[in-house]
C-alpha cells in the first residue's frame, strides 16, 4: 500500500480496510499495517480482492472520499463517491449535445486530434533520439501517417470516420511503438496492441497505466460538474466512463506511454516482474505495479506550460485544466474546445 499525493493505493490482497472513529485503517491478516487521518485523503484506489468495512464506505461518503475498485491488472472496475455537485444546467447541455451526432461530432474530432498530435510528436522525438537507421525510418513513416489523418480529421464527416481515423493510426502508432524501446527490446517483445487480457508485458504496462489516467479523469470531469458516464466519442455502456475516456485520449501518449517508455529503457521494471498465466494473459507482480504507481505519480508532478493557458501546471492538473475548459465550452463560454497537445 502507498500514499501518494492524497490518494492511498492499496494492492495486497485480502487486505481489510475500516473505520475508527475519522481515520482509515488498513489490516492484512488482522494486523494493522496502516492508520490515516481522513481528511488526509481525497480518494482511494483498491487493487484486486480488498476488503472495506461498511462503516469506512459511509465516512468516505459524509467526508468527499472517492473509493475505486479496480482489477489486478488497473480496470476501472466500479466507483463509490457522494453525490455530484455542479451545475444541473451544465449536465443537461452534456446530456443534450450527447443524443446528437452532428453535436458530439466536432468534440471527438478535437479529442483525436489531440490524441494524434501527441502520439505523432512522441514518434518524431524518439526518431530523433536514435541512431538506428532502421528505428528513424519507421518512426517518421509511422509519424507521417499519424500527420496525413491529423490533416485529415476536419473534413472527417461523422462518428464513424473519425474513429476509423483513430484506429488507423493507431495501428501504425503501435506498429512503431517497440521502436521506442530502447533497452530489454527483444526481452520484452511486444506486438501490436492487445488488451482484455493484455497478452504481453509492455501491453500489461499499458493497460495498467491507462486505468490509472481513466481513475483521474473521472475525478476530473466529476470536479467540474460533469458525469463521466456521458461522452461524446466513445459509445455509452453500463458501467463505461465514456466521458472520462474521450478524455483520456489526449493524455494517453503525452503521460501514460511516456512514463511506460521511461521505466523500460531506464530498467526499473524488467522481465522478471511479469506472470504468464494460462491462456496467454500477462499480469504485473504487485512489486512492479507499485513502481509503476510511484512512477507515475512523480510524473504527475513534473511541471510545464499549459499550452493554451500559458500558465505553470503540474501535469496532474492537466485533466482537472481540461475538465474546466470542457464544461466552459459547453456552457457556451467558449465557441471550441481545444485539446492539450505538448511537444
Amino acid at each position: 500500500m502507498d500514499v501518494q499525493l492524497n490518494t492511498l493505493y492499496v494492492f495486497t490482497a485480502g487486505a481489510y480496510l475500516r473505520r475508527d472513529h475519522l481515520t482509515v485503517v488498513v489490516e492484512v491478516e488482522k494486523q494493522v499495517r496502516l492508520s490515516l487521518p481522513i481528511h488526509h485523503l481525497d480518494a482511494i484506489a483498491l487493487f484486486g480482492p480488498i476488503m472495506v468495512s461498511p462503516g469506512l464506505v459511509g465516512l468516505c461518503l459524509e467526508s468527499g472520499v472517492a473509493l475505486s475498485y479496480l482489477s489486478d491488472s488497473g480496470r476501472l472496475i466500479g466507483r463509490v463517491d457522494a453525490p455530484r455537485s455542479g451545475n444541473v444546467l451544465l449536465r443537461r447541455e452534456q446530456f443534450r449535445r450527447s443524443d446528437r451526432p452532428e453535436a458530439c461530432l466536432p468534440l471527438a474530432r478535437s479529442f483525436i486530434a489531440g490524441k494524434l498530435h501527441n502520439a505523432r510528436n512522441s514518434l518524431l522525438r524518439s526518431a530523433r533520439e536514435t541512431d538506428d537507421a532502421e528505428d528513424v525510418a519507421a518512426l517518421n513513416a509511422a509519424a507521417a501517417r499519424l500527420g496525413e489523418h491529423v490533416e485529415s480529421l476536419p473534413m472527417a464527416d461523422s462518428l464513424d470516420s473519425v474513429r476509423g481515423r483513430e484506429g488507423d493510426s493507431a495501428r501504425s502508432y503501435f506498429a512503431a511503438f517497440p521502436r521506442m524501446i530502447r533497452s530489454q527490446r527483444d526481452e520484452l517483445a511486444m506486438s501490436g496492441r492487445s488488451r482484455r487480457p493484455p497478452l504481453d508485458p509492455v501491453n500489461a504496462l499499458l493497460s495498467f497505466t491507462y486505468a490509472l489516467m481513466t481513475h483521474d479523469c473521472v475525478a476530473a470531469l466529476t470536479a467540474a460538474g460533469l458525469d463521466p458516464d456521458i461522452g461524446f466519442l466513445h459509445v455509452d455502456r453500463p458501467g463505461r466512463p465514456s466521458l472520462a475516456l474521450d478524455l483520456v485520449e489526449e493524455f494517453r501518449t503525452l503521460v501514460a506511454d511516456r512514463l511506460v517508455l521511461t521505466l523500460l529503457n531506464r530498467r526499473q521494471i524488467g522481465p522478471s516482474d511479469f506472470v504468464r498465466r494460462d491462456g496467454g494473459a500477462v499480469e504485473m507482480s504487485v512489486e512492479a505495479r507499485k513502481t509503476l504507481v510511484q512512477a507515475y505519480v512523480a510524473r504527475k508532478r513534473e511541471e510545464l506550460t499549459h499550452p493554451l493557458l500559458g500558465t505553470s501546471a503540474r501535469i496532474g492538473q492537466l485533466p482537472f485544466l481540461q475538465a474546466k475548459l470542457l464544461a466552459r465550452h459547453l456552457r457556451g463560454d467558449s465557441e471550441v474546445y481545444v485539446p492539450c497537445v505538448v511537444r
